[in-house]
């Protein structure tokens, strides 16, 4: 399939809405192009006057789709794939001639893509390192082994050449079980797991959309294996039955999917605190909370997960590499509101 991106200013796409289309236009085209686009591509284009139905210009992504509609849809001049360096600044911990260490801050989006073209990690890093970047990762990921989500801060490494990037990939790919990569999270969960200390072990795959990840059976065609192993390291607003309305929990990674912190600990019933995607039926858990906690908790803006340590080996000296960060301000300031604090 071709990168939309890519294709001919002059380029259009023509369809025709069949006997059984119904819904809003861009959930419709979104569709019928089979992910060709997203769907706030579609919105966009349609708000920029890209889309036509029946002849007729249309601005409204809401629009009814009627069976028989014939719909066009400009394809602007492209932009830039190739990521460019801005001066953002960086928080690095440790630096040489094959790698950075850094500690990337929640908010943050790991490179270019569909509606972050700028402002990313990527950005930063090229602006930082120049051209000493690996290529390994592809033009819009140099030097890029492993990911954090937008939202989520913490402890990563950056590769600054080809054979730093083949080397800490490998790590990645073998997650610690031959060698001393380790990856270490903090998460305030909503309740208290009702075991202090466990594994999680739970294969994910796609949720039904491209970004979403869900618990699998093990036989299902997407079904990657997933192992997490956390222990509670404190406990919240504890009640006589020896629950909590929120703990702190020590995550170790013994894989690397996506999203698998916050999908294990959604299956087992204890979401992030403040996690968008998989929390959402727990925004009601904040009125039982004392009033400067809810307060701090409904307006936290992120799922409340932090990298806090990343050890690797060196893939020059094989020295073991140890990087440990405390949680930002956001998370203190949860935490001292969840222990009775002021806000």
């Amino acid at each position: 399939m071709n990168d939309p991106f890519k294709q001919a200013a002059a380029n259009r796409k023509v369809l025709t809405a069949n006997e059984d289309a119904s819904g809003r236009m861009d959930a419709y085209l979104t569709e019928a192009l089979e992910g060709e686009f997203s769907r706030n591509r579609i919105k966009a284009l349609i708000e920029q006057g890209e889309v036509s139905v029946n002849g007729k210009t249309v601005t409204e992504p809401k629009k009814k789709v009627q069976p028989g509609d014939i719909f066009e849809i400009g394809l602007p001049e492209p932009e830039d794939p190739e990521p460019k360096g801005e001066d953002i600044p960086l928080d690095v911990l440790y630096e040489d001639d094959d790698l950075i260490v850094l500690v990337k801050p929640a908010g943050l989006v790991m490179h270019p893509g569909a509606g972050n073209w700028t402002g990313t990690l990527v950005n930063a890093l090229i602006h930082h390192c120049g051209n000493s970047l690996s290529g390994i990762g592809g033009v819009k990921r140099p030097g890029i082994v492993h990911r954090l989500d937008k939202d989520t801060s913490g402890v990563m490494v950056v590769a600054k050449n080809d054979i730093a990037h083949r080397h800490l990939s490998d790590q990645f790919a073998d997650h610690g079980r031959t060698g001393p990569l380790e990856r270490a999270y903090y998460a305030i969960v909503w309740g208290r797991p009702r075991g202090l200390k466990g594994t999680i072990d739970a294969p994910l795959g796609r949720a039904g959309d491209r970004v979403k990840r869900a618990v699998k059976r093990e036989d299902a065609d997407d079904a990657r294996e997933a192992i997490t192993h956390y222990e509670v390291i404190e406990r919240y607003l504890e009640k006589p039955d020896a629950t909590s309305l929120a703990s702190m929990v020590e995550c170790h990674l013994e894989t690397g999917r996506t999203h698998q912190i916050r999908v294990h600990m959604a299956h087992i019933g204890h979401p992030l605190i403040g996690d968008p995607d998989y929390g959402a039926a727990f925004r009601t858990k904040a009125n039982l909370l004392p009033d400067n906690a809810k307060a701090v908790v409904n307006r936290f803006p992120r799922q409340a997960l932090h990298a806090f340590m990343l050890a690797f080996e060196h893939p020059t000296t094989g020295e073991t590499m140890r990087f440990e960060v405390p949680v930002p301000d956001d998370m203190q300031e949860l935490i001292k509101a969840l222990k009775g604090g002021l806000a």
